[in-house]
Formats: C-alpha cells, sequence, structure tokens
C-alpha cells in the first residue's frame, strides 16, 4: 500500500511563513489539501487554531475554511459565470459579510487587475486568472493562507511582486502563510523552508533571508 502522507509532523506557529518544496509527485498539494481539510485522514490529526479539524463535520469544515483559510490553487478554481469582482468576494458573502472595499482596491491595485474587475474568467490569461484567485484568498483577510504554486502561471517579475503582496499582507494582518513551490528562488521569500520527498519531510532550514 502507498501512503500519501508518511509520518509527517508538522508545527506552523502563528504569523509564520513556510515554504514547502519538492519535486512533482512528492505530494506537496495532499499535505496542502490536508491541512485546509479538504482531503480526508485516514489516521493522525490536524490541530488549527486549538481545533481538531479532522474531527470536523462536513458543514463545520466549510464554516471553518471560509472564516479561517484562504486558498490559492493551482488551477485558479474561478466561478465562469460570474465577473472577477463576484469571484474574489464570493468567500466573503457566502459568510454574509461585507467585502472591505478600500483592502480590495489596494490589492486589484497591486496586482494590475484593477480595470479588470468586471471581466468575466474566459476573457483573462491564465496570469490574470492567477491574479484573481490570489486576490479571492487575501480578500476576506483570513488567519491562514494555504498556496498552491501562486506564481506558477506569471512571469518572474510578477512573481516576486506577488509574493511580496503575499508577505506584506501577512505582515500586515498577522496571518500564517503555507506555500508549495517547485521554485527555490520563490521559496526563498518564505521565513522557513520544508523539503517533501515521497510523502515525507527530509530536510527542513531557514531560508537564506533568514539567516
Amino acid at each position: 500500500m502507498v501512503k500519501a502522507l508518511d509520518g509527517v509532523d508538522l508545527s506552523v506557529e502563528e504569523g509564520e511563513f513556510v515554504a514547502i518544496v519538492g519535486k512533482s509527485g512528492s505530494r506537496k498539494s495532499t499535505l496542502l489539501h490536508m491541512l485546509g481539510g479538504l482531503d480526508t485522514l485516514t489516521e493522525g490529526e490536524i490541530i488549527i487554531d486549538s481545533k481538531n479539524i479532522s474531527k470536523m463535520s462536513r458543514d463545520e469544515m466549510t464554516i471553518f475554511r471560509l472564516r479561517k483559510i484562504g486558498f490559492v490553487f493551482r488551477n485558479y478554481n474561478l466561478l465562469p459565470f460570474i465577473n472577477v469582482y463576484e469571484n474574489i468576494t464570493l468567500p466573503i458573502r457566502l459568510d454574509g459579510l461585507k467585502p472591505d472595499k478600500s483592502f480590495l482596491e489596494d490589492i486589484l491595485k497591486m496586482l494590475g487587475m484593477e480595470k479588470k474587475e468586471y471581466a468575466m474568467p474566459n476573457q483573462l490569461s491564465g496570469g490574470q486568472q492567477q491574479r484573481v484567485a490570489l486576490a479571492r484568498a487575501l480578500a476576506a483577510k483570513p488567519a491562514i493562507i494555504l498556496a498552491d504554486e501562486p506564481t506558477g502561471n506569471l512571469d518572474s517579475c510578477t512573481s516576486m511582486d506577488v509574493l511580496g503582496l503575499i508577505r506584506s499582507s501577512s505582515e500586515r494582518l498577522g496571518q500564517t502563510i503555507v506555500m508549495i513551490t517547485h521554485d527555490e528562488e520563490i521559496a526563498q521569500m518564505a521565513g522557513r523552508i520544508l523539503r517533501l520527498e515521497d510523502g515525507k519531510i527530509v530536510k527542513e532550514a531557514k531560508s537564506e533571508n533568514q539567516k
């Protein structure tokens, strides 16, 4: 039997920025999905904010994610029948809240998307859709951001701008960030780097920026 994750013991402090690196097939995305309650554990537990999310019902987990976790998915997961602004604010509205318009304007401007807020997803390039996915994750000011290759469809200059936005948001709002990437340079933007191989954490170190 193949184990998706094998004996992973991981602790992330509040406000920490952690990068998880590894080759394709190392199960980075599986780990991220487990942390966000998108996949179900067969053994072990995941504790977030003193709550064992692996014991939550589906409805409890849905509410917890809406209020605590912002996801940046590799394949964007934008709804094709609503515009950019509606996609970005959807998690906020599902929770019965109103978006912080000033904060949202700042995010859109930083991402160069301020003139695209009424565009439909099919009118955007892959890189633009990735920026919308990032804006959606940040807009609700979640305590935790889980990012799956957030710069995968961006050029190097824009990638650094996006990572700078993620880091500044973390510092400003005290957010915890767990990001997976195959790019070693991108990983150095984090405070701590974990290396995953075959579902196991094989190495852990501070990034060059923290030494």
